[in-house]
């Protein structure tokens, strides 16, 4: 059948997991409860599929996504989550997901994805169905910001204008080490890899001005 890698924060629902995906024939060769060590298991490990929760406790499963997609690893993900929100749905698709379907789903569904990605299409849980075809035919630009949290738009934008870690940290009473470690999660979720194609995002989404 097929490798799986798990990625979730609770061990419980890796475990169950496991224990289905193992009684209908597939391997699985890693698990994970943190976008970290999932994208070095990854590139290791070259499973066939990710099953991913989109809620990482303070983290977010879009961020292993941005990274998958910036290094362009070859492994289909389908998103295994609690989250029906349509821009979740649409965020996890523009970076790549080919596969959504909501916790709570019957073991029966959760193969029927599996199986579908693996023969290259895509599959959609059917309580987000029309939630994800609208996100895939949709035309419309999306809400540049939608990936990030509330604290992540305040340092994007905080950084754009050009405020050190350490100013920042003062100003949101924060630690230089932790406003680092918000500023690189929010350019792995944008895809970005420094400070230049940062600032040039925000002129591009009308973040700063650049008149």
């Amino acid at each position: 059948m097929s490798r799986i890698y798990l990625v979730d924060d609770h061990v419980m629902v890796r475990e169950g997991m496991r224990a289905v995906l193992e009684a209908h024939g597939h391997t699985v060769v890693g698990e994970s409860d943190h976008p970290v060590p999932a994208l070095a298991d990854l590139q290791r490990l070259t499973p066939d599929v990710l099953l991913l929760d989109l809620h990482l406790g303070e983290r977010s499963g879009l961020e292993l996504l941005a990274e998958l997609q910036r290094r362009e690893l070859a492994v289909r993900c389908v998103v295994l989550t609690m989250s029906s929100q349509a821009r979740h749905i649409a965020d996890a698709l523009r970076l790549g997901a080919v596969g959504y379907v909501l916790k709570g789903s019957s073991a029966r569904e959760v193969m029927a994805a599996i199986d579908t990605v693996l023969k290259g299409r895509r599959y959609f849980g059917h309580e987000v169905a029309d939630l994800a075809l609208a996100a895939v035919t949709d035309t419309a630009p999306s809400d540049p910001l939608a990936a990030l949290s509330m604290r992540e738009r305040q340092i994007v934008s905080m950084v754009v204008q050009g405020q050190s870690s350490t100013a920042i940290g003062q100003a949101l009473h924060l630690s230089p080490k932790t406003v680092d470690t918000y500023r690189s999660r929010l350019m792995a979720k944008l895809g970005l890899t420094d400070i230049t194609g940062l600032v040039r995002w925000a002129v591009r989404v009308g973040l700063i001005d650049n008149s």
